[in-house]
């Protein structure tokens, strides 16, 4: 293939400004470290991309192909890409460390904001504590999302077809599992993971780089670094309470247009909350979101 043709291919990694771009159509698959020109840093792993040869392995990124989807988080100063064109966000909680149900809000309203389907995930239910860490998930399976236990580092076959036909992304805290998973799933990976710090019962980051794998012609799967937190700062206070699906069939209902859910007279949502149609524990992360977006 000549230096400076135009080819195409799919980021399966995203290291800071450096890209690992699988070349489609090469024979070998062909892996190329690329860079972009100039400042660009808006390709995500899972991005379809055109690109030119600078050198045998090596490459410059000219395009970003249009995306079926993209999952990102951001904060007031900046947003941070996660994965594109995926169509499942596996979220990973554990039964040790103890998860953040804060965290887990935060990713099922950024997949829904992104219409991407959310997958709640609970691993190490061979550790202990899983009768309570299920108890405390029973409030998200009543609202229709699907929530997976697994025991990874004894039988991840459960999760296989979960991530059958799926380009998953596997998002969570440190120490959920997500690298054990992996390892798991691609034994030749050699994915990294790492001991959990039970003295401040909180994970260790291992995976630095987001990395995407091929499980079958069909099914991927890309790895994310762990997150302690998750900005929602790219949503409207609209799309924020779309995001929050019990609350739609109550949304126009309010007795004021503008009505934001906070302490409004008539407050349809409100009101759902004091007939027990909606979790106060919901509605109470909501509130907290819009204080920090305002």
């Amino acid at each position: 293939m000549p230096v400076d043709s135009v080819i195409r291919g799919q980021v399966t990694a995203a290291y800071g400004k450096r890209y690992q771009v699988e070349i489609e159509r090469a024979p070998e698959h062909r892996l190329i470290d690329c860079v972009t020109r100039g400042k660009k840093n808006d390709v995500a792993c899972g991005d379809y991309v055109e690109l030119k040869l600078t050198g045998k392995s090596q490459g410059v990124i000219e395009t970003i192909l249009p995306r079926s989807s993209l999952l990102y988080r951001s904060n007031a100063f900046r947003s941070k890409l996660l994965a594109a064109n995926v169509t499942q966000v596996v979220i990973v909680l554990a039964t040790i460390p103890s998860f953040y149900e804060e965290l887990l809000n935060r990713c099922l309203i950024a997949a829904e904001a992104a219409d991407i389907q959310p997958l709640i995930l609970l691993n190490k239910c061979d550790a202990g504590y899983s009768t309570s860490a299920l108890q405390r998930l029973q409030l998200y399976a009543s609202l229709g999302y699907s929530i997976q236990p697994l025991s990874a580092k004894q039988d991840v076959t459960p999760l296989r077809p979960r991530l059958s036909g799926h380009t998953s992304i596997l998002v969570g805290q440190s120490g959920m599992g997500k690298s054990t998973i992996v390892n798991a799933l691609r034994p030749e990976s050699g994915v990294r993971t790492q001991e959990v710090s039970q003295v401040l019962d909180s994970g260790k980051h291992t995976t630095t780089a987001t990395h995407l794998y091929h499980l079958d012609q069909d099914s991927h799967l890309i790895d994310s670094p762990g997150l302690q937190e998750f900005g929602l700062h790219h949503l409207s206070i609209e799309a924020l309470e779309q995001a929050f699906i019990e609350f739609r069939p109550f949304l126009g209902r309010c007795r004021f247009a503008n009505c934001r859910h906070m302490k409004e007279p008539g407050c349809a949502v409100i009101g759902a909350v004091e007939s027990q149609a909606i979790s106060e524990r919901r509605l109470t992360c909501y509130q907290g979101l819009v204080n920090e977006l305002n």
